[in-house]
């Protein structure tokens, strides 16, 4: 028995991360992309960043796997 962590290839597309190549474990069902956002006059140590969804396509069953672009999503 191995405690080996099993890793594949996923492509995002669409959104800010169309075309990205990531590696996940136990395909997640979402993945989530965030974008620091520049702020003005903000206290020290705040900070703002993008959100940015991805769902798995669940008709890819094999490498790459692919997570498509939540445009619905916060």
């Amino acid at each position: 028995m191995s405690d080996a962590t099993v890793w594949e290839t996923a492509v995002l597309e669409g959104g800010p991360g169309d075309g990205w190549r990531v590696r996940v474990s136990g395909r997640p069902r979402v993945l989530q992309v965030t974008c620091p956002c520049p702020v003005e006059a903000a206290p020290p140590g705040a900070r703002a960043e993008g959100v940015y969804v991805y769902r798995r396509d669940y008709e890819v069953r094999t490498e790459p796997l692919r997570y498509g672009f939540d445009v619905a999503s916060p």
